[in-house]
């Protein structure tokens, strides 16, 4: 039930977020059109180009977002998911709490 719930809310701030970007991109060219000229000071907030080298190019709010390599990052996680202190404490924390809840539920349901 909570699952649902959080995944339901994942999708709809991402959605909401895509919604705020396109507003901006259409925001941007309207500021253009009322413009009537062409000014490079006014920039879209997300371009993606492709160079001479086939290689894709990123840009948001003026900066570049650098590419990667999808097997680099894949070898990179699994370095890193080989102990991680705090994804252990969360997990032992979530089990001490998912315990003493059922517990608790338990005790008061028996005296109902």
């Amino acid at each position: 039930m909570m699952r649902n719930f959080i995944f339901k809310c994942m999708i709809l701030v991402g959605v909401l977020f895509i919604g705020v970007l396109i507003g901006m991109n259409k925001a941007n060219e309207g500021m253009l059109n009322m413009k009537g000229y062409s000014d490079h000071s006014f920039q879209t907030p997300v371009t993606v180009q492709q160079n001479d080298n086939g290689e894709v190019e990123t840009t948001f709010m003026g900066k570049n977002l650098p590419s990667f390599n999808l097997e680099e990052r894949k070898e990179k996680l699994e370095e890193a998911k080989a102990y991680n202190l705090f994804s252990e404490t969360g997990k032992f924390l979530a089990d001490i709490v998912t315990s003493t809840t059922q517990k608790v539920f338990g005790f008061l349901s028996s005296l109902l």
